[in-house]
């Protein structure tokens, strides 16, 4: 039997407030446990929440860069479930009115194409707190720290149909954010969540299948690694005659697989009701208005910008606007390069995305952790440009960069006496040598063998330590060369 993957992803998003959605608490990272819970967190008797000013900017914000609706009087409900590290006994949340309804994500995959994702809704919620089971043996300890942290929970329509675009719509979403400075995006401290609902039916059926929901995936990479496992899971029980149990399950990179958590409550269980302590929040156009005054420009038009400014293809565009970061070390990098930004766009992202990304790889590094600046790497294409260095002796200059040992290109082909040959006699004189000592590649070139030409002009590096201009070389030779016919 043919099957269709149908998944639909709820991705919690920390945003970036200085203090708790309704509560003075900070929310940095880092502090020893429960040194950041206070009595509004925890819901001591007396106390009362106060909703935060700039988590309702930041979620307008969200539904304005997805093309939302934003809902002029939200309301938040109290979801209620018992779990050790949720001190209240319930959530504050939203159901029936989130202040963000509708919305979509454009995605793009090699092997589905572009595609629109629908967002059902993204609606403001606290976190819980976090339970440890690490640190203590046998025992489990609560960290409260994380309670009453503001969260976007951003639903997506079931509208996903692989793992690969699951991944792609998770890493349009996760740019989207970091773009707007709403959330910082880091997925190892948790402010990036993703829970994949994943279900199997058979090809051409409308109804939905028995769901799955994985939770707390904190890489793209083992957002694929996890839905394709369930998915093979799930045929693998169905096509033996068995049913799909409702239920939350859990992602183990170590082995690759999923497995049953808890079962999984539908809403009715959750027993929601309009939160008496609070009021609706209500959203002028006014507010509106100035919310969408900040919004930066945004993935997608950065990369038409990209496009067209620089004279980039789709795929080159695409890749530097995956983060903000990264776009501004591109277009900073062209700038420190010269003027001509439809000259260098393509030597810059070229650069960028092979070997400065390899660099990033081999180092588990960040573009922000870069070992090498924009305006050094602008430099060392700049003296490319106007042909002081080769493109080989370039690559010794970049990793004597990446490696520290100068402060910028020239001063590194200065030092290492990497300038490039300009001196027409000399380039003469190791163009002749080169033919004088291979006349068996002569031979061939002349009996019409002409890539072997490249042959030739790598004897001429090779004798100038790569500093002879490379396409000169070869323009001499060609010319001694068709002379000798």
């Amino acid at each position: 039997m043919n099957w269709e993957t149908v998944i639909g992803l709820e991705v919690h998003i920390q945003l970036a407030t200085a203090s708790k959605i309704f509560s003075s608490a900070p929310t940095a990272y880092g502090a020893a446990a429960n040194e950041q819970a206070n009595a509004v967190d925890i819901a001591l008797p007396g106390v009362l929440p106060v909703i935060n000013r700039d988590v309702i900017a930041m979620a307008t914000r969200f539904g304005l860069a997805i093309e939302a609706d934003i809902t002029r009087a939200s309301v938040f409900a109290r979801k209620h479930y018992f779990y050790p590290d949720l001190p209240k006994g319930y959530q504050i949340s939203q159901y029936d009115l989130p202040i963000v309804a509708g919305g979509h994500l454009d995605i793009e995959t090699a092997e589905q194409g572009a595609r629109r994702i629908g967002i059902t809704r993204a609606h403001l919620e606290e976190d819980a707190g976090k339970s440890l089971h690490e640190a203590f043996d046998r025992e489990t300890g609560i960290d409260l720290n994380r309670a009453g942290t503001p969260l976007i929970e951003c639903v997506s329509e079931p509208e996903i149909r692989t793992a690969a675009e699951a991944a792609a719509y998770a890493k349009k979403l996760h740019a989207l954010v970091t773009y707007l400075g709403i959330c910082d995006g880091n997925m190892a401290e948790g402010s990036f969540r993703i829970d994949a609902n994943v279900s199997v039916r058979p090809a051409g059926s409308t109804e939905f299948g028995t769901r799955t929901e994985t939770k707390n995936v904190n890489s793209f990479r083992f957002l694929e690694k996890a839905i394709e496992f369930e998915v093979e899971r799930q045929i693998d029980v169905l096509e033996a005659g068995g049913s799909i149990t409702q239920e939350t399950r859990l992602f183990d990179p170590d082995s690759g697989e999923t497995r049953a958590m808890r079962s999984k409550e539908e809403a009715h269980d959750y027993r929601y009701f309009p939160d008496p302590d609070l009021l609706p929040v209500v959203i002028d156009e006014a507010f509106i208005d100035t919310q969408r005054g900040h919004l930066p420009e945004l993935p997608d038009a950065k990369a038409a910008r990209f496009a067209n400014e620089y004279g980039l293809n789709t795929a080159d565009a695409t890749a530097l606007t995956q983060s903000r970061v990264l776009a501004d070390f591109f277009e900073a990098t062209v700038a420190a390069a010269g003027h001509d930004k439809a000259a260098l766009g393509k030597p810059a992202a070229n650069w960028i995305n092979s070997e400065l990304a390899g660099v990033l790889n081999r180092d588990g590094l960040s573009i922000a952790d870069a070992p090498i600046t924009a305006t050094q790497l602008g430099g060392l294409i700049a003296r490319i440009q106007d042909d002081t260095i080769s493109g080989k002796i370039a690559k010794q200059v970049f990793d004597a960069l990446v490696a520290g040992e100068g402060e910028s290109a020239d001063a590194i082909i200065a030092d290492k006496g990497l300038k490039q040959i300009t001196d027409t006699g000399a380039i003469e004189s190791l163009v002749d040598d080169a033919i004088a000592n291979n006349p068996d590649q002569v031979a061939q070139y002349l009996d019409g063998k002409t890539k072997i030409v490249g042959f030739l002009v790598g004897q001429v590096m090779k004798a100038s330590q790569g500093k002879a201009n490379p396409k000169d070389v070869n323009q001499r030779l060609v010319a001694k060369l068709d002379a000798m016919k």
